[in-house]
Formats: C-alpha cells, sequence, structure tokens
C-alpha cells in the first residue's frame, strides 16, 4: 500500500535575533502551530509557541537563555514535538524560508543545495541585515533535517517581473552592473498573495485584472500589479526607498547624505543609522506606531498631524503614479498592519481621488474584520479593499507545489 504524501510545511522566518515560525497542513492551509523565539543571545531570550488544532490553542511562553539560532530551533523543534508535530514527522513535506534578497537569479520558489546558499551569500551585501539570519536559519534547519527538502522562498521574486525601463536607475550602466545597482523591491510574497486574493474578492482571474497594492506596516512598500505580474514597486536596491514608513524615510534627496556627510560630519554608518531607524514616522514625531498618532492628533499635536500628513501625501503619490503606469486600475488594495486596521488612514489616501474613479464608504471603511473586503461605495468606478495579507501561507504553498505537486 502507498503511504500518504506528506502534507505538511514548517515555514521559518529568521532574523538576526529571531525565529518567527508556522506548521501549516497544505491539505487545506489549516496552521497546527505558530510561534516566535526572540531576543536570541540574550539572558532574557523568550519563546512564545501557540498549537493551532492539535493542542486546542493554549499559547505557552518560555523565557530562558538562547544561545543562537541552533538552540532557537532545537526548543522550536521541542515544542512542537510536545504537540505531537515533531519536525521527525512523516508528514512533514519540506521547511519553507523566507529569505529576503534573491537578486535577479532567483526568480521563483527554489530548492536549496551549496550552489544556492553559495549565490544567497554573495547578495549579503546588498542585504547586510537580513540575508545572513536567513542563511542562518537554513543551516541550523537543514543541519536538523538534512533528508527534508528545504525550500527558499524569496522576498525578491515577484517583483523580477518589472520591465528594465522600471527596474533602472538612471546611472552609469557599467557602475550599476558592476555593483548590483538597480530596484528589486521587497515584501514580494504579500504583493503576490494579497494581488491574486484582491482579484478573487472581484471574481476574477489574476490575469484579468490590474490591481494596486499598498502594503503598509512598520515597513511598506506599494506596487503596481498588471495581470498577475508587478510591473513597478516602490522599494528599490534596498527597503529604504518610497514609501514613508515606522523608521524608514522613504525616497529622499540623494544629495541628502552628500550634505549631511559635508556639513554635518555625519559618516556613513551615522547616516545609514538616520535613514533607517530614525527617520519616517518615528523621525518626523517620536512615535512609529499610528493609533499613538491618531490619539495624539485628537489631542490637537501638531507634529503627530504633520506625520500622518506626510504619510499620506506620499501614498497618495504612489497610488497616482502607479494608475499612471499601469492605465487601468481595476482596484487600490490595503494590506498589512496599518493598511489592515488603520481606517483613517485608508480614508485620507483616497480622500481627493474621486477624479480617478475612488472612493471609500465610510461605514464599510469602519467594519474590522479579517476577512477580504470592499470598502469603496457601488458606484466607484474603481475598487478599494482591504485584503489581510499571509505571507507564510503563500511561502507554504511555493513550497508545497515545488516539492510535492
Amino acid at each position: 500500500m502507498t503511504p500518504p504524501t506528506p502534507s505538511r510545511v514548517l515555514v521559518l522566518n529568521s532574523g538576526s535575533s529571531s525565529v518567527k515560525y508556522q506548521l501549516l497542513d497544505m491539505k487545506d492551509g489549516a496552521r497546527l502551530a505558530v510561534g516566535l523565539v526572540e531576543r536570541i543571545g540574550e539572558e532574557t531570550s523568550r519563546l512564545v509557541h501557540t498549537p493551532l488544532p492539535a493542542g486546542g490553542g493554549m499559547k505557552r511562553e518560555k523565557t530562558a537563555p538562547i544561545a543562537d539560532h541552533a538552540a532557537a530551533l532545537k526548543a522550536v523543534a521541542e515544542e512542537l514535538s510536545a504537540d505531537g508535530l515533531g519536525l521527525d514527522s512523516p508528514e512533514l513535506a519540506a521547511i519553507g524560508h523566507r529569505v529576503v534578497h534573491g537578486g535577479l537569479r532567483f526568480t521563483a520558489p527554489t530548492v536549496i543545495d551549496e550552489e544556492v546558499l553559495a549565490e544567497i551569500e554573495r547578495l549579503v551585501p546588498v542585504a547586510p541585515l537580513h540575508n545572513p539570519a536567513n542563511l542562518l536559519g537554513i543551516r541550523t534547519a537543514t543541519a536538523l533535517r538534512p533528508d527534508l527538502p528545504q525550500v527558499a522562498v524569496f522576498d525578491t521574486a515577484f517583483h523580477t517581473t518589472m520591465p528594465e525601463h522600471a527596474a533602472r536607475y538612471a546611472i552609469d550602466l557599467e557602475t550599476a552592473d558592476a555593483y548590483r545597482i538597480r530596484r528589486y523591491g521587497f515584501h514580494g510574497t504579500s504583493h503576490a498573495y494579497v494581488s491574486r486574493a484582491a482579484a478573487a474578492l472581484l471574481g476574477k482571474a489574476p490575469e484579468e485584472v490590474n490591481v494596486i497594492v499598498l502594503h503598509l506596516g512598520n515597513g511598506a512598500s506599494a506596487s503596481a500589479v498588471a495581470g498577475g505580474r508587478c510591473v513597478d514597486t516602490s522599494m528599490g536596491l534596498t527597503p529604504l526607498e518610497g514609501l514613508v514608513m515606522g523608521t524608514r524615510s522613504g525616497d529622499v534627496d540623494p544629495a541628502v547624505t552628500f550634505h549631511l556627510e559635508r556639513v554635518a560630519g555625519m559618516s556613513t554608518d551615522e547616516i545609514d543609522t538616520l535613514l533607517n531607524k530614525k527617520s519616517g514616522l518615528v523621525g518626523l514625531c517620536g512615535d512609529n506606531d499610528m493609533r499613538e498618532i491618531r490619539r495624539r492628533i485628537d489631542e490637537g499635536d501638531e507634529r503627530a498631524r504633520l506625520a500622518f500628513e506626510v504619510y499620506v501625501h506620499r501614498l497618495k503619490k504612489y497610488i497616482g503614479a502607479y494608475y499612471a503606469v499601469l492605465g487601468r486600475v481595476d482596484a487600490v488594495v490595503f494590506t498589512a498592519g496599518v493598511g489592515e486596521n488603520a481606517a483613517p488612514v485608508r480614508e485620507a489616501a483616497i480622500a481627493g481621488l474621486e477624479e480617478l474613479g475612488l472612493a471609500v464608504d465610510a461605514e464599510l471603511n469602519a467594519v474590522r474584520s479579517d476577512e477580504p473586503r470592499l470598502i469603496s461605495p457601488d458606484y466607484a468606478r474603481v475598487a478599494v479593499a482591504v485584503v489581510p495579507t499571509d505571507e507564510e501561507l503563500e511561502i507554504a504553498r511555493q513550497t508545497y507545489a515545488l516539492v510535492v505537486d
């Protein structure tokens, strides 16, 4: 008798000091467990694990020193085993890894081997905060289950369909090619998932619709998706370009960096820290939590109001720009933490765009839900929607399709 095909996928998202994970059953997409290990390498390391259908959803938390990623994944394996979901289960088909930067070579999910690892490592200079941590997670998981397919799903892959005129910066071609300087884009798994889900919400196939996706979290990005293919996106060589974010500036005049070096005497590292960690909403008003910013606005705080207005102004610019790029737009879609939950942001971003066929219904916009939903009135020519993103499910689907389907 032929044994049943394994149906589970473990999704790992390894950061420099954290590991997020989900175990999914691809028979129906159900989550079997979710968890997080944070503050790896500190005395106060913390593991939060929640078994879902199998364990009744009772969250377990542990605080104890976890020395490194190997110890973190060992702790995760122990928690899963306690619920009968261990990494040694014959039902586990593969481990899917989020990898931030895949350059131009990786345009689809890829089974990891030494050659793939070497290429991910070669891309470290353009993703110094992310790819090293992703590599740690891959190597640790491989050591735990060397017999199991390990699959890399790249944040940049969805954006590799951008035409050259959208991906290129207008700098010397030889210099750009020598140092891999071009626009890559990020949050690709989210943009892929949300653009397809938006098409389904409209009752159409992805190939039939043009969608502007606004992924608004602490990191934020926009994409123009034509017929299921990305044709432009706001992030570039790094995740710094584009929209105003929680702590990142988004678009600035490149000469700002020269000015700060020459006039303020700031070093390259100091400018990097300023633009990535001390700018955006935090730089404008000291807060990167949109709920807190809205509370301060309600109390008359002018710095908070300025931050909100700068944030929304940039959103409007990208909506208008991507409308022009696409020519025809079927939907503008909000997703991620701010996009899914901050009704005032959605309302303000769409306000004044009625001539483009865009409008928001106040009552629909005020509804809180975990389901994809339209928030535009029936008369609007272009749909406005909220679609909760699910990057882990997208990674699991891509991983499973590669190794089993």
